[in-house]
């Protein structure tokens, strides 16, 4: 049995919404890195039981392939509390896969907040 949830454009909201530390592995059926990567990825979803693994098929999904920006596959995102704090193509090997997911569990999320609406308002300007 996998340990990775299946996103599709369908759930992708309501699992995203429901979860506040998401990983998503964006791949595809004919990419050999992305099959190397796979177990890697299995392995440590089974891991991290608290955290929610899930996978997209680039291929089928094109639409959260294209929401995403995904140039090249394998990529790797984490979103915490609906926030994208990492995303990155290439096959991670296993300890670095690991360090990654010690670094997003570390993120203080009040930080990353205030520097995700500050970039949102860098448009406007505030009086003081």
């Amino acid at each position: 049995m996998s340990s990775t949830v299946e996103l599709t454009k369908d759930n992708f909201d309501e699992i995203v919404t429901a979860n506040d530390f998401v990983l998503i592995d964006f791949w595809a059926s004919w990419c050999g890195p992305c099959r190397s990567f796979g177990p890697v990825y299995e392995s440590a979803a089974e891991r991290h039981p608290d955290l929610l693994f899930a996978k997209v098929d680039t291929e089928a999904q094109q639409e959260l392939a294209g929401a995403f920006e995904i140039q090249s596959i394998p990529t790797l995102a984490i979103i915490r509390d609906r926030i994208v704090v990492f995303s990155e193509p290439g096959a991670l090997p296993e300890n670095v896969l690991e360090d990654l997911i010690g670094q997003a569990r570390g993120l203080d999320m009040d930080e990353v907040r205030q520097s995700a609406e500050a970039a949102g308002e860098s448009g406007s300007s505030s009086a003081d």
